[in-house]
């Protein structure tokens, strides 16, 4: 089949990738022209294990990418994959859903063939059917039925996204029309997945309730290994024995720093904006946006404790990126530990593998090293954020410290003398 997919951020570029790789023929639109360029000599522009192989294998072959929506009037469907990030207000912010939507309908004013738009975007109950649908009706002017809309959530994990494209827990399609569901089961044949189909608003729904539910069972995690750590209890003992039973599960059990990237924070919090709008009060959801907040910041608490005041003192942190195999440090657990640290005029030494880049942008001020030994050379203290597997390896490095006073907010470490944030 022919897809235009409009974004070529995160989601936009492996979907389009993983699509190609199925067969189909795949025309992204990514407005930022530096980004296209770049896509278009099959380079990544982020850091996904697996992805650039793709880009490289199918580029100018059966992949192209412009920055023109014009070029989608050939197409059978086109994904809007574009960002909704946060409103101040904590809702999510809709202007490029609603761009998007439009320009599709002004590039398909002169086509008559049907063409069925899909959602793929992380987007509030009611937005496929009251936002972009109406948006690219208008724009392209055509009433007769010919364009139909579906919604199509994600559920890729950052540092895995191309295995679960190809390996899914469940493919969810909502749709307007039978024949807009029946033409996105389509594109997934060849992946053996569970397929739900449901109602766009039901769509939409699961992947908000979907994120939430598991951030909650961190945050809920997290409060258990404060509790186990005053006890002397291992939380992680009780969590394997907890998530043994079967109505529970294992995974998103593992207490530590708290929870970040670009979905969890942002959705939970749209997920709260959206119940406060109808008058509902989420208890639960806001507990577990102020329990993920203060998590980390215990860190530092710790090292108070250790070491007294921290102004003056210099503190390795290694780990920038929210979680390992990723660059991406958007609402990563290490931002307000480093900025908690600026604040106390601690002198921050850091590392990531591959996220010292990005996280410069935020603290250009801080210093950063290119491996984890030189970044604990004469350190004072250190605080591991990042879940890397590289730094389950370090041990004699830690001898470099002025002292080793080492506080790991995720457990993986196994050298002598480390304290964890709540075991």
């Amino acid at each position: 089949m022919r897809i235009s997919i409009i974004g070529a951020g995160y989601v936009g570029l492996v979907t389009g990738a993983c699509f190609a790789e199925l067969g189909h023929e795949v025309h992204l639109v990514e407005i930022d022209r530096e980004k296209a360029g770049v896509i278009d000599r099959g380079i990544a522009p982020f850091y996904e294990p697996g992805l650039e192989a793709l880009l490289k294998k199918h580029i100018h072959r059966t992949l192209a990418v412009s920055c023109e929506y014009q070029e989608i009037t050939g197409s059978d469907c086109t994904f809007i994959c574009v960002g909704t990030p946060p409103s101040p207000d904590g809702s999510a912010d809709l202007r490029f859903i609603r761009s998007a939507a439009h320009s599709i309908g002004s590039a398909l004013k002169e086509v008559r063939d049907p063409h069925t738009v899909v959602v793929k975007s992380t987007v509030p109950p009611g937005t496929t059917g009251a936002v972009v649908a109406p948006a690219v009706m208008e724009g392209s002017g055509r009433q007769d039925g010919s364009i139909t809309f579906a919604m199509n959530p994600e559920f890729l994990r950052e540092g895995r996204a191309v295995e679960d494209f190809f390996h899914p827990d469940r493919i969810v399609i909502g749709c307007s029309k039978d024949i807009a569901c029946r033409k996105v089961a389509s594109l997934y044949d060849g992946i053996d997945a569970p397929m739900v189909t449901t109602g766009l608003e039901a769509a939409e729904m699961i992947k908000y309730v979907s994120n939430a539910f598991l951030a909650t069972k961190i945050s809920f995690s997290n409060e258990i290994g404060n509790i186990c750590k005053k006890l002397g209890i291992d939380v992680y003992e009780v969590m394997k024995g907890v998530g043994l039973d079967t109505r529970i599960s294992p995974h998103f059990l593992n207490a530590g720093a708290g929870f970040g990237g670009s979905c969890f924070p942002k959705d939970v919090s749209a997920l709260i904006s959206l119940a406060e709008s109808m008058g509902e009060n989420p208890r639960i959801l806001k507990s577990v946006m102020e329990v993920n907040d203060s998590q980390a910041l215990r860190m530092v608490t710790m090292l108070e404790s250790c070491i007294g005041d921290l102004c003056g003192k210099q503190v390795a942190v290694l780990g920038l990126a929210f979680k390992d195999d990723t660059d991406d440090v958007r609402d990563s657990r290490a931002i307000p530990v480093i900025q908690s640290l600026v604040d106390r005029g601690a002198l921050v030494r850091a590392f990531d593998p591959i996220a010292n880049e990005a996280m410069s942008r935020i603290f250009p001020g801080i210093n950063y090293y290119g491996s984890a030994e030189e970044a604990l050379t004469s350190a004072d203290a250190c605080l591991v954020m990042t879940e890397w597997p590289e730094f389950s390896q370090l041990d004699l490095e830690f001898d470099r410290m002025k002292s080793r006073v080492i506080i790991e907010g995720r457990r993986i470490l196994s050298c002598r003398g480390k304290e964890g944030i709540c075991w």
